[in-house]
């Protein structure tokens, strides 16, 4: 076991105000090739999750917390993909035209996935549909220029930028003086919670999670919640969808469709949070206020919820409105400089996976059980904050990866169950994460957006 792995644990530990018995005991060797600690990330994020869920059990049954053991070759294949089918294949992540371009002073990243965010960089470009013209449109431009123009258009992109250059920026000065969780404390009372899953081995059964998330670090959070029982209902825009990530994420859960732009749909949220004990939502720090849903409707309509949110750039400074996402934060936080620098390349070097999503969805899970725990022994509900700039600083802050790590990583074990899913049969790979008498399973195969009613389900 790494030296590193502990203090990355004690981070999230610290910032999760967790007491733990005993530390998560570790297994298994391995890492990515990358500057960074990015296994070292992946297996410290998930044994966060498992040591939050055992101090959960232990308060809940008022003994000892179980046991959990962390699997480093399986955390960091859970960084990749858990799915392998059967006779189909997953969509690509990616759109065609999303990528690496070089400007006239650096490189910058456009992020084209949805189909909005595409239109807005070409629009600002007034280039065509292929990669030949955008490059040669993009090499005309000042990079911070580019990324501002194609930001107000409503668009997604991010100049390539060194650490040092991002520590001196407005946004990542502000992200600097965010913790790396931002937790609030919400009344007082007695507390409604009770774990009757504890019993079946399935201890958040009966806990209610509505999910506005999207790709990737929510959907992750949520997953993981719905793999220890909890009931999840994702609510998504009546035309949203990510192909590439779906058959990966939606394991464990339903998912219906509400225009909550419309009064009929808020109206339809808001019942349905007036009887959930957690929401996790992906928005933009004014993207809730603008829909109607700010902090004081949300508080009013479920007193004592488990509020938790994430973004890309944090919730303070310039950018806190700011669209962004995991490839994005590497560019602008001084990962893919600092990687391409270290290893003398000349184009940005990302993370080998998107381990700011990955981390982040495992440290928005273990937020939402501390959650729950303080509700439950506390009587109190919570609102809980984080961003994948500010997991990026954790992971930059925490050094290069030692260079006696082993790169060679065993091929992960599968389950033996069959998962129905909707485009095929496919297994899954075994977790990645031992809580002593609560497996990390789900009871629902994963399946297409929007396949359900907007209405709770808890009987599976």
């Amino acid at each position: 076991m790494s030296d590193e792995v502990p203090s990355l644990l004690e981070t999230i530990i610290a910032a999760l105000n967790l007491r733990v018995e005993s530390r998560p005991r570790y297994v298994g060797s391995g890492e990515l090739t990358s500057v960074f600690r990015v296994g070292e990330l992946a297996q410290a994020s998930i044994g966060a999750a498992g040591a939050s869920l055992a101090s959960l059990i232990g308060t809940a049954t008022e003994s000892a917390a179980p046991q959990v053991v962390v699997s480093r070759p399986l955390s960091i294949a859970w960084f990749q993909t858990s799915l392998r089918p059967v006779g189909w294949q997953i969509p690509p992540a990616w759109d065609s035209l999303a990528g690496d371009y070089r400007g006239r002073d650096g490189w910058i990243r456009l992020h084209t996935n949805a189909p909005h965010h595409r239109r807005a960089a070409l629009s600002v470009l007034k280039a065509k549909e292929d990669l030949t013209s955008i490059a040669s449109e993009v090499a005309n431009w000042p990079i911070d220029q580019l990324e501002e123009a194609i930001v107000a258009a409503g668009g997604a992109s991010a100049a390539m930028r060194s650490i040092e250059q991002w520590s001196a920026h407005a946004q990542g000065r502000a992200v600097a003086h965010e913790p790396l969780l931002d937790v609030e404390l919400i009344g007082h009372g007695k507390s409604e919670l009770s774990f009757p899953g504890l019993s079946s081995q399935r201890p958040l059964r009966g806990i209610r999670i509505l999910d506005l998330t999207r790709v990737l670090a929510g959907p992750v959070a949520t997953r993981t919640l719905a793999g220890w029982g909890a009931s999840v209902l994702r609510i998504d825009p009546p035309d949203w969808d990510e192909p590439g990530v779906i058959p990966e994420v939606m394991v464990g859960k339903r998912s219906a469709r509400l225009d909550l732009r419309a009064s009929a749909g808020r109206d339809a949220f808001l019942e349905l949070l007036s009887t959930a004990d957690v929401l996790i939502h992906g928005y933009r720090p004014d993207a809730l206020d603008d829909l109607g849903l700010g902090r004081d409707v949300i508080r009013a309509a479920r007193p004592g919820l488990v509020d938790v949110s994430l973004d890309a750039y944090g919730w303070s400074g310039p950018w806190k409105n700011r669209r962004g996402f995991d490839s994005l934060v590497q560019m602008s936080s001084g990962i893919a400089h600092a990687a391409m620098t270290r290893t003398a390349r000349d184009v940005p070097v990302p993370l080998p996976v998107q381990a700011l999503d990955h981390a982040t969805g495992y440290l928005v899970a273990a937020a939402t059980i501390s959650g729950l725990t303080r509700r439950l022994s506390e009587g109190t509900g919570s609102q809980w904050r984080t961003s994948l700039a500010r997991v990026a600083k954790m992971l930059v802050d925490a050094g290069p990866r030692s260079s006696s790590e082993t790169l060679v990583l065993p091929e992960p074990a599968l389950s033996d169950s069959v998962e129905d899913t909707s485009w095929g049969p496919a297994h899954r790979l075994i977790a990645p994460v031992e809580v002593t008498d609560a497996p990390l399973k789900w009871d629902l195969p994963s399946r297409t957006l929007g396949g359900d009613d907007a209405t709770w389900r808890d009987e599976l």
